[in-house]
């Protein structure tokens, strides 16, 4: 099932799209309605990934640290995301100020298949932690 917008709809049951294994509402779900905010860089990652598949494009920018971040940001839904590969993490544990995470989203556009390989940048302020970009 799809939104408005063309992004699949994800139920708080059902698998959360990070691919942690836990489902939405006990994962990234809570994260995207504002419930909770993520304790490490590794589950801002996770959560900043599912925003992508749902097409939640406010949220990619409430987790962008500010000066980093675009004013706009235009998600496509013919860019479909379906997995995340978490290759390591460095830091940016909960008693941490700076973290990284490197990690390869995999995606399809219609037949083409294709993934993004990133060392990402995380920061905490405010106890939040912030995407500020690849390093």
């Amino acid at each position: 099932m799809l939104n408005a917008a063309g992004f699949p709809v994800v139920g708080d049951s059902d698998k959360c799209p990070c691919t942690s294994g836990d489902t939405y509402g006990q994962c990234c779900g809570r994260f995207h309605c504002g419930s909770s905010v993520a304790p490490t860089a590794e589950a801002l990652m996770r959560s900043r990934f599912s925003a992508f598949v749902v097409g939640n494009s406010d949220y990619l920018l409430s987790t962008w640290l500010g000066e980093t971040a675009p004013e706009t940001l235009h998600l496509d839904p013919s860019v479909v995301f379906y997995r995340l590969d978490i290759h390591s993490t460095t830091a940016g544990g909960p008693f941490d100020d700076r973290g990284s995470v490197d990690f390869e989203a995999f995606y399809r556009v219609g037949e083409h298949r294709g993934s993004q390989r990133e060392h990402s940048q995380f920061a905490k302020a405010a106890g939040r932690w912030f995407y500020i970009g690849e390093a």
